[in-house]
């Protein structure tokens, strides 16, 4: 498909790509361009020949926020009413990994998007902040949820009523981020682990996203209980036959997704 607000390409063999691309605005995020992030990354989701996908901006923003003058007049009821951005990114329907690829500004609406992806990769001039308190209002597509679980509920204060902005060694250093690397390379990397995901077994990948994705919402009792679900159903697929033979046999194993 053409799209107006994003770039999509297969950068490496298995792996799918969608890059904001409305450099004016530094990316900011708006109905439009969600929605058309949401149809590619499913559509990714749904072809049998990718196994992760890549989130990225531009060099200097991944995205610089929400877009302010789509909420511009709007009233609570008007907010209400209308789909909210991340909802615009259904996360939830996707099985598949998804990797932020993040450089430059994360801020805001952003920094969430990169949140509610599964990794981080971060380039040394990526900045990520939640600067909605200089507007009057505060984070509204997961930033007090999904960041206080990341850094703390001490440092996820400091950022949200103080407008501080973490760099990339900080992010790294406080677990938001999975890797750190410099502006030319900080793509590659993110390629490069999607790329060893997409070789795994993806029924076991799926799997494990899920019971990862429930630790989040379950107490530890339950979330154990949902790891011994998931963990009995990889025994019924030919992946864990093919896996284990190989194993014994001291070969690599030729995963058939089933």
């Amino acid at each position: 498909m053409s799209y107006e607000h994003i770039l999509v390409d297969r950068p490496a063999d298995g792996v799918g790509r969608v890059r904001l691309n409305r450099p004016k605005a530094l990316n900011a995020l708006n109905s439009p361009l969600m929605d058309e992030v949401n149809d590619a990354m499913l559509a990714f989701n749904s072809d049998a020949g990718i196994g992760a996908m890549i989130l990225s901006g531009s060099d200097k923003a991944f995205a610089a926020g929400a877009d302010i003058k789509e909420m511009d007049g709007k009233t609570q009821i008007d907010m209400l009413m209308t789909v909210s951005l991340v909802d615009r990114f259904d996360f939830k329907k996707l099985t598949k990994p998804v990797i932020a690829a993040v450089s430059g500004y994360a801020l805001g609406g952003g920094c969430e998007i990169a949140l509610a992806c599964d990794m981080i990769v971060a380039s040394e001039t990526a900045v990520f902040g939640q600067p909605e308190i200089n507007l009057g209002i505060i984070p509204g597509a997961g930033g007090t949820q999904r960041l206080t679980r990341a850094v703390g509920k001490a440092l996820a204060m400091e950022i949200m009523l103080t407008d501080r902005k973490l760099s990339a060694e900080e992010a790294l250093r406080y677990g938001l981020v999975n890797r750190v690397a410099p502006l030319d390379e900080y793509m590659d990397v993110a390629i490069s682990i999607a790329q060893k995901v997409g070789r795994r077994s993806q029924v076991a990948i799926r799997l494990a996203k899920d019971a990862i994705d429930k630790a989040y919402e379950m107490t530890l009792a339950e979330g154990l209980a949902y790891e011994r679900r998931n963990f009995l159903v990889a025994f019924g697929s030919e992946d864990k036959a093919e896996g284990m033979r190989a194993f014994i046999e001291k070969r690599r194993a030729e995963w058939t997704n089933r």
